[in-house]
């Protein structure tokens, strides 16, 4: 039954352990605490763990642990009038006291955190310091542009989320936690909480949904992706929930993306052939299937072998914890002699499919985890991986199926030739401390003109 199979997924992104993560944000409170708080070695004071973590939305494969710590309220003004830029005076100092606890950590400034890196542990702590104000939100330091203060407030987004995930009997979190598997799984950078806040609101106009069972769910699958793709690309922001906070939204691209989705959904039933194949299509590999599915497809698997093919095709679901935060995007520079170059975007985008015999010159065009990169400590632990799919009958017959994930040898480009037809693809990824981070997708149709 797919409602079975739909439970099974949910229950596989639930975060089953925070003991580490709950341990080193105590340690970093008890040290704030004593350095800001006299007499105080509290390890929960003054803390609040925000985020996607404290509005219980987060899937298992997150990545960063965000905490604000509350500062007395004295001391903003003295880095309010401190000469220069008075938010990165204050981030370098909250550095220098996590700095005592942790003297081997990297712990760095980064614009608006402090992030405190756990190798052990393959995340981050970005610790928020802020100073309450009087309508109970709070300001945090901005150190870009010259420096300045800004608004959160993210209080009631927690207590909000909390409560709706009470009032829907979980289905609230399970919504939030679908929708960031397969914003990991497709690659684009979504933020957690306008993906909260588009839920929320989803729920608000389909209460019916608010008691669902798991055999509801593929309706309500169609029916949040009808809800998503029918919002407007172009609209700048949303207000959060709880806080009616403007969460801003730059690109829409969820907007697009969900049309796909729902493209590929809308007329799919629990008895419908495909309906795994297309549950991992929009979610990725680890979507479960039935036992007589997956034996149907070992046949056919056996068959390939029996042809002497190599099932050699590697997912980076099933390589590396995902939790996409930034944007990415490659391209392609299809080359032949005596012809002019072209770019294979621009050739898709005209429904061209590529002849045999091209030169093709996969390169970034945007890595938005450029900009941090720079910092000795992201040099160390950052790598770009490669895919290269190619698929149809051709690849199988002649053996060269490929499909392995592999380590990019440090020009960030990937060289390949069109030889034989069929629907391939290629993938790129960033991987930051064994997570990946960015991933994108470009599609290589070749015919055998």
């Amino acid at each position: 039954m797919f409602s079975d199979k739909i439970e099974e997924f949910i229950d596989s992104l639930q975060i089953e352990d925070l003991d580490e993560e709950t341990k080193r944000v105590k340690e970093i409170t008890k040290r704030l605490n004593k350095s800001y708080y006299e007499g105080s070695d509290s390890e929960e004071d003054h803390c609040y763990i925000v985020g996607s973590l404290g509005r219980d939305t987060a899937v298992k494969s997150f990545s960063d642990i965000d905490m604000l710590f509350v500062l007395p309220k004295e001391l903003k003004t003295k880095y309010s009038n401190h000469q220069g830029n008075g938010q990165s005076k204050l981030l370098q100092d909250v550095k220098k006291e996590i700095k005592k606890k942790y003297p081997k950590t990297v712990v760095r400034g980064d614009g608006q955190v402090v992030v405190v890196s756990f190798t052990s542990l393959n995340k981050i702590v970005e610790v928020c310091p802020a100073f309450e104000r009087s309508d109970g939100a709070f300001d945090y330091p901005d150190s870009n542009n010259g420096g300045s203060w800004k608004k959160t407030d993210p209080l009631p987004e927690i207590d909000e989320s909390l409560d709706t995930i009470t009032e829907t009997n979980q289905n609230f979190k399970y919504i939030c936690n679908l929708v960031r598997a397969w914003k990991n799984n497709e690659g684009f950078k979504f933020g957690g909480l306008l993906i909260d806040t588009l839920v929320y609101k989803f729920l608000q106009e389909n209460e019916s949904y608010k008691s669902a069972g798991f055999t509801d769910y593929l309706q309500l699958l169609k029916d949040l992706f009808k809800y998503l793709k029918s919002r407007d690309k172009n609209q700048k922001y949303w207000f959060a929930l709880g806080s009616s906070q403007k969460v801003y939204n730059k690109k829409g691209t969820f907007v697009s993306k969900a049309k796909k989705v729902y493209e590929k959904i809308e007329d799919l039933t629990e008895e419908s052939e495909n309906i795994y194949d297309v549950m991992r299509e929009i979610f990725g590999s680890n979507f479960p299937v039935p036992e007589e599915i997956q034996e149907a497809a070992n046949i056919e698997k056996s068959a390939l072998y029996n042809r002497n093919v190599r099932q050699t095709e590697e997912f980076i679901d099933q390589k590396f914890n995902i939790d996409i935060r930034y944007n990415l995007k490659i391209e392609c520079n299809v080359k032949q002699n005596g012809f002019r170059d072209m770019l294979l975007r621009t050739m898709l985008a005209k429904g061209t499919y590529l002849s045999v015999s091209k030169r093709l010159e996969f390169f970034i065009v945007e890595n938005e985890f450029d900009s941090l990169i720079q910092d000795s400590e992201y040099k160390l632990h950052y790598e770009v991986y490669w895919k290269v799919l190619n698929r149809g009958e051709e690849a199988i017959r002649r053996d060269c199926i490929r499909g392995q994930i592999v380590r990019d040898e440090g020009r960030h480009k990937k060289i390949e030739t069109t030889n034989f037809r069929g629907e391939h693809y290629v993938e790129c990824y960033v991987i930051y401390r064994n997570i990946c981070v960015a991933k994108d997708r470009i599609e290589v149709p070749i015919s055998n003109n």
